[in-house]
């Protein structure tokens, strides 16, 4: 488990540093940019987050074949999710730079930070083919146990990323074109680098390598649950962001640093939950299903007690962080409040990611999309709440507003938590087998 959760931690670090790296670079060029930044990022994000299927359930389909010993039909499944990230994601790169504009003003932020947000997105969509092959690929890699690849195309990644974007925004003088421009060539040479590396790995094994419409529609087919699943979360997560986005630039511009860093949280105890998936898969492939059972025990143990310990880091340098994304003392006030709510909350977060990671290991997709559609319409009206009372917030001062968007987010993950662990603690979903 320490072998597959190490090197998945440190590479799911790296992705969110990509962003937490434009925040710091692009938040000192200006309120009206980082609020920018907080809704084109947003927006970047759930494109391609809703197809995150092309690495969870890519990860299990491997990870099962594997267990049955059946390698070269598992590169064949990981070479069926590649094709399907292609086609997916050249689709949305069309459709997201030609609707630019109005995705960003469905966010409600001022006339400057908006053309900010269309700008940075525009530029961006050109990596999302690359961002959704590189989900696929770590999807294959992650289901044949091998976590230190994605890592090392991760870090080689994120320091190009921060190279770039410091030279292109200060060097050049490109503002925040300049941060997406360094991001898109960071992100197509990671895709490039996993993409070899699969494809070499096919090619040693025979795998089927082509083009195969009925395989890649089947791999379509099984993504829908987890599709729902993740749109449902996404739903929640824009939701949030467009409250915090009606309130005002500066509580918008402090929940996206918070939002960024509540990412790179999420993605570090998700490392856990990776291993779940490949773990889960391969057992159940295998047959052991009382392997499934201890490594969840155990697995659930470290989530609680990682995200105590992140938890506790955040909350202790909420006053400090702050300082390293702006210079606005009012974006700084909010943005530690928020921080203290997250740094709360991180436990029950590592609760559920941990469960999240195990059910999509053993492939039980259409119950995770129910779970998450039950939690998304018990969070609504909680932060339909905080939508309604955002005046009186506001009128008490950014803080008051941004820790009370946080609670309501907290809400919602302990809606998760508990539902993740009713459906884990049956055993409906211990399916073995290929």
């Amino acid at each position: 488990m320490l072998r597959l959760a190490i090197p998945a931690f440190l590479a799911l670090v790296a992705e969110p540093l990509f962003l937490l790296a434009d925040a710091a670079i692009v938040g000192h060029l200006g309120t009206p940019q980082l609020a920018g930044l907080g809704a084109a990022s947003a927006a970047l994000t759930t494109m391609a987050s809703i197809y995150i299927f092309l690495a969870y359930g890519t990860t299990s389909l491997v990870a099962r074949r594997l267990g049955a010993g059946d390698l070269r039909g598992a590169l064949g499944a990981g070479l069926d999710g590649i094709w399907l990230a292609v086609i997916l994601g050249l689709t949305s790169a069309v459709l997201v730079a030609v609707f630019a504009q109005p995705i960003c003003e469905v966010f409600g932020v001022s006339p400057e930070a908006t053309q900010h947000a269309v700008t940075y997105l525009r530029i961006s969509t050109i990596s999302l083919p690359a961002m959704l092959i590189v989900l696929a690929t770590t999807g294959v890699l992650r289901g044949l146990q091998d976590t230190r690849t994605p890592l090392i195309a991760s870090v080689a990644a994120f320091g190009t990323n921060v190279v770039l974007n410091y030279v292109f925004v200060y060097g050049f003088h490109m503002g925040i074109a300049g941060s997406a421009w360094g991001t898109v060539i960071a992100q197509t040479g990671m895709s490039a680098a996993l993409l070899i590396v699969v494809l070499r790995a096919a090619r040693r094994h025979q795998a089927p390598m082509r083009f195969r419409p009925g395989r890649v529609l089947s791999a379509a087919a099984t993504g829908v649950p987890l599709l729902v699943r993740t749109l449902a979360l996404r739903a929640a997560i824009l939701a949030t962001t467009f409250v915090a986005a009606r309130l005002g630039d500066v509580p918008l511009a402090a929940y996206q640093v918070a939002a960024t860093i509540w990412t790179f949280l999420a993605f570090a105890l998700d490392a856990l939950a990776i291993a779940a998936q490949a773990l889960t898969g391969r057992a159940l492939g295998a047959g052991d299903v009382p392997a499934v059972r201890d490594a969840t025990g155990l697995m659930v143990r470290w989530g609680i007690g990682f995200g105590v310990v992140l938890g506790l880091l955040v909350a202790a340098l909420s006053p400090v962080l702050p300082r390293l994304f702006t210079s606005d003392p009012a974006v700084q006030a909010a943005l530690t409040a928020g921080l203290l709510v997250i740094g709360l909350t991180v436990p029950i977060s590592g609760h559920a990611f941990v469960l999240d990671g195990v059910l999509i290991g053993a492939g039980d997709g259409t119950h995770l999309a129910v779970l998450q559609l039950i939690a998304l319409v018990a969070y609504l009206p909680v932060l339909a709440v905080v939508f309604l009372a955002g005046e009186h917030l506001m009128a008490q001062g950014a803080p008051l507003a941004i820790a009370a968007v946080w609670a309501a987010m907290a809400w919602f993950m302990l809606l998760r938590s508990l539902l993740l662990h009713r459906r884990a603690r049956t055993d409906k979903w211990l399916i073995t087998g290929v």
